[in-house]
């Protein structure tokens, strides 16, 4: 699809969309939050609104405002020293937030999240359901890890991968990242305009990060992807860039924009598929995974070769083909013990070896999420 028509008759009609800030887009050179910068986003956001379109904000620079209050040059690399300057500076930001959009005659809400946050199906709908409401209420939903609790096990790590869950949990039609650069760098230097995979453009982003912020260009290619693969629209762009946001939902040719996969994955598979951290790997055979792939069939134990981790009953689990591929991500029906003692047997035969009666297919294709064509 070229650049044109996708800006055009994609993202000019989203109506859904989340826009993530990062922590160095935030700050002056002084070091301070640039209270001139939020205004003019929340007169952006404003604007957008009364067209109507639903905007959730992703906003790091909590710890960025704490490390100024508590006196730290740099974002902390101990755990326990991020935690607390989160604590410090996540009512500065919101303050911050609320003063800008107060301006506009618009209400702020707060929503702190981790990953378990996400992965817990509940919790993931009641992100959404409360969104929504926000939504109805013509408030400003703003959205950040919830740094002060967050440990490796729970964080999902940098906001630019949050805005992606997040807009797969809504679901929105367009991801907008804003930056401190115009895009994706091309070799000549040059700002590519499209991008069909975001994976092949790995090669062209130069390692680094800013002095307070976590993330960098591969943080931002991975959230894009995740968007992408989910069949919706995804943008980098640069967030100084006048009057960013209306220009690019009216089409104009601002940043790097990504092609979305051909299909439009529904609610639940995105959760199954982008959203929940596998449990472990089924390998499958050459049989199996033609018919996961092209068939559109569910998967069998006949045709598993090999089971991998300790996952339980309910669990998503990758499955890859004998070379390793990934084919798909799927909800488990069997524990992994259980698998291993049906895989390769036919299901009649699974009453008799786990003393019970079972489930003929290992993974129903309902809760099967194929890898995304391209």
């Amino acid at each position: 699809m070229p650049s044109t028509v996708l800006r055009q008759e994609v993202i000019s009609k989203a109506r859904r969309v989340v826009v993530k800030l990062g922590t160095q887009l935030l700050f002056d050179e002084a070091g301070d939050i640039d209270q001139a910068f939020c205004n003019t986003i929340a007169k952006q956001v404003a604007q957008l609104m009364k067209d109507g379109c639903e905007v959730t904000l992703v906003s790091s620079g909590a710890i960025g405002i704490g490390c100024r209050i508590m006196g730290l040059a740099q974002r902390p690399s101990d755990i326990g020293a991020a935690q607390a300057a989160a604590a410090v500076g996540q009512s500065g930001l919101m303050t911050r937030w609320g003063d800008a959009f107060g301006i506009e005659n618009l209400n702020v809400a707060q929503l702190l999240v981790t990953r378990s946050d996400f992965e817990d199906r509940s919790r993931y709908l009641n992100i959404r359901n409360c969104i929504a409401e926000l939504h109805a209420f013509n408030a400003v939903p703003i959205v950040n890890e919830n740094d002060t609790v967050s440990v490796d096990e729970i964080r999902v790590g940098e906001n630019d991968v949050l805005s992606a869950m997040l807009a797969n949990a809504l679901p929105a039609d367009l991801l907008v990242i804003l930056s401190s650069v115009d895009g994706v760098q091309g070799p000549d230097g040059e700002t590519c305009d499209l991008i069909h995979d975001p994976m092949d453009a790995i090669g062209l982003i130069r390692q680094g990060k800013t002095r307070m912020g976590s993330g960098g260009m591969q943080t931002k290619l991975e959230a894009a992807r995740l968007v992408t693969d989910a069949g919706e629209a995804a943008i980098i762009a640069n967030g100084k860039e006048l009057d960013v946001l209306p220009r690019l939902l009216a089409g104009e040719k601002i940043g790097t924009v990504f092609v979305p996969a051909t299909r439009r994955m529904e609610s639940k598979k995105r959760w199954i598929g982008m959203t929940v951290r596998p449990s472990g790997v089924i390998a499958v055979d050459d049989g199996a995974a033609k018919a996961v792939s092209e068939g559109g069939k569910s998967l069998l134990a006949s045709g598993i070769t090999e089971i991998t981790g300790n996952f339980t009953k309910g669990d998503v689990v990758v499955v890859r083909d004998a070379r390793g591929r990934e084919l798909a991500r799927g909800l488990s029906n069997y524990n992994a013990d259980e698998a291993r003692v049906i895989m390769g047997k036919r299901s009649t035969e699974f009453a008799e070896l786990l003393g019970r009666q079972a489930y003929d297919e290992v993974i129903h294709r309902d809760n099967l999420v194929l890898a995304a064509p391209r």
